[in-house]
């Protein structure tokens, strides 16, 4: 049995302007769907992803803001950071985990510049959407086996 994570639910407070930032940093939007004045669904897709990211009206009791640590993964996190910054978004300085395994919660262990040799997995940067959902640039540029 496959299981395939195909869409994240996103709380935030004002959904038109959770659209117009998506779209100033390149996803791709999917649907915008209302049904009376309690409940729309708006579905975004980055770049490149088979994941999609949804949000709206009556679609999530959890607070705006409140979803931390969604992974983008990217080739070149340089590129990828440089990309937003010119889309102007505020993203964090490139960094890496002093424990080299995975990024802390909090940013506690951050280590600031590439990880070291540029090892696959292993370098971050980090931006908000304007209610403060957090995302995070992970540079993948090898794959583990099998994935």
């Amino acid at each position: 049995m496959d299981y395939q994570l195909e869409l994240i639910v996103l709380p935030v407070e004002d959904v038109d302007r959770a659209c117009d930032f998506y779209r100033r940093i390149g996803f791709r939007e999917d649907a915008d769907y209302v049904a009376g004045d309690d409940f729309r669904v708006v579905q975004f897709t980055p770049p490149g992803s088979a994941c999609s990211i949804a949000f709206g009206t009556g679609i999530s009791d959890a607070a705006p803001g409140s979803v931390k640590n969604v992974h983008l993964v990217v080739e070149d996190i340089v590129a990828a950071r440089e990309d937003l910054r010119r889309r102007g978004v505020e993203v964090s300085e490139i960094f890496h985990d002093e424990d080299g395994v995975f990024h802390h919660a909090g940013g506690r262990g951050r280590v600031p510049g590439l990880y070291p040799g540029r090892a696959s997995y292993g370098s971050f940067a980090s931006f908000h959407d304007p209610d403060g959902n957090e995302f995070l640039l992970q540079e993948v540029s090898e794959r583990y086996p099998g994935r």
